[in-house]
């Protein structure tokens, strides 16, 4: 319970930082957060931006919505990241992204919990979404196409 509120006041700490500034790199993140009287490395510091949602893009740190759960307007947002989407068998799906887009991006598709999705894996800039089968591939690139204007 000790850690889980350490880690839970350190999310939030990180959250008023990025929106308070702009933030650039993990290590300036991890300084500020000291000065703030947190304990922290940069390796927690990579799994909480993961957690929250964070996306790097144009060099900085942004911050996700207030909002909880992704909505049809954080897919709008994360649009301008998404670069174009390909079919690699009949259960598999590629997106790909912008470089450092593609978690921010997978995260949000995990989020939709959307039912012909079995699971995603990303990359830097390259998302590969597990379906079962044609139909729900076919279901997911459609979804895709029309979400992220590809």
């Amino acid at each position: 319970m000790h850690a889980d509120l350490h880690h839970s006041t350190r999310q939030t700490a990180i959250l008023r930082i990025l929106r308070g500034a702009p933030v650039r790199k993990q290590d300036e993140l991890v300084r500020l957060l000291r000065e703030q009287g947190h304990e922290v490395t940069q390796s927690s510091i990579s799994r909480d931006l993961r957690e929250l949602g964070v996306l790097k893009a144009g060099g900085r740190y942004l911050p996700p919505s207030d909002d909880d759960v992704r909505t049809l307007d954080d897919f709008g947002t994360l649009r301008q990241f998404v670069r174009g989407v390909a079919t690699a068998g009949d259960a598999l799906t590629v997106l790909r992204t912008t470089i450092g887009a593609a978690q921010s991006v997978a995260i949000a598709i995990d989020k939709a919990a959307w039912p012909e999705v079995v699971g995603t894996i990303s990359g830097d800039d390259t998302i590969f979404i597990a379906t079962d089968g044609s139909t729900a591939q076919s279901t997911v690139v459609a979804r895709l196409r029309s979400l992220f204007r590809l």
